[in-house]
């Protein structure tokens, strides 16, 4: 059978191709301007589901990487406070062990200590009490604004912590027990510099009291290990997010922007096809007899 090739069908078939060239030409144009692959979730569903996924994991990664800042933030000031505190106790021994000494010691001096020695309580509780951005360190999730009241009792709630998600699997404890670190009530290292004050007033001897303060150190530099140890896992973590947050923005990148040498080489080639096809039906639709006899 033979088909019959008109004038206006050669017109249908040379307008649909100018068309289809035209369409990837204006394709490649709005890829080159806007560098991105995907402009429309038509243009790849497959590359938008993934593009999408990809987003999703980077948001993830965002919060963790917050996260991460802020329990870093709250480690930083429990270590500096469990540093400072410590060197508080260290000086109470020190006073303490020379309060013992009651043979060389005048009530002068011994009054002198004692002073000292509340200025020291005044110290550990002042630490005790260290917040950060608004809220205690030594409280666990309590929304009091001390963790000691000035009776030395705790205003923490027993067990409860605050932690921060590093990952999709770990969290990481940020604050510091309080109760475990300052005692509470009569059994806190408050009760305890003041008992050792209220000994040398009466002149009774506080050489007894060494072992308590050496009780509340072993309290003191067992948290402080523990606050550095989740302090070196914060610091590992943040390592993690960072690779994690760098290894996503290559593979968003490689989803949804275009390699802007290669769009371009691409235009150019699309460009001289569009021009061909036009010279070659300019040539090919010449002007008929019915176009002279109209």
């Amino acid at each position: 059978m033979i088909s019959r090739t008109t004038s206006q069908s050669m017109v249908r078939t040379a307008q649909h191709n100018l068309q289809a060239s035209m369409s990837a030409l204006a394709k490649l144009q709005d890829q080159a301007s806007s560098r991105k692959a995907i402009t429309r979730p038509s243009d790849d569903p497959t590359a938008t589901a993934q593009a999408l996924q990809v987003r999703a994991e980077q948001r993830a990664t965002s919060q963790y990487s917050r996260n991460i800042a802020d329990g870093t933030g709250w480690l930083t000031t429990v270590d500096s406070a469990l540093s400072a505190t410590t060197g508080i106790l260290n000086r109470v021994r020190d006073l303490t062990v020379r309060g013992a000494n009651e043979g060389a010691m005048s009530p002068t001096a011994l009054e002198a200590i004692a002073v000292e020695l509340d200025s020291m309580r005044a110290e550990l509780l002042k630490q005790a009490n260290t917040t950060y951005l608004g809220r205690s360190v030594f409280a666990g999730n309590s929304d009091a604004s001390v963790a000691f009241n000035p009776d030395y009792s705790y205003t923490g709630a027993a067990g409860s912590t605050v932690e921060r998600r590093i990952d999709a699997n770990n969290t990481v404890r940020v604050d510091g027990d309080g109760a475990a670190v300052f005692g509470v009530g009569a059994g806190s290292v408050f009760a305890l510099v003041d008992a050792i004050a209220a000994d040398l007033r009466s002149g009774v001897n506080v050489g007894p009291r060494l072992q308590e303060i050496d009780d509340r150190l072993t309290a003191m530099l067992g948290e402080q290990a523990a606050a550095g140890t989740r302090h070196a896992q914060m610091q590992s973590a943040e390592e993690s997010n960072m690779e994690q947050s760098v290894a996503l923005e290559a593979q968003r990148s490689g989803v949804e922007d275009v390699d802007l040498a290669g769009i371009i080489l691409d235009l150019k080639l699309q460009e001289v096809a569009y021009q061909s096809a036009l010279a070659v039906t300019a040539r090919a639709l010449q002007p008929s007899l019915m176009d002279f006899l109209r």
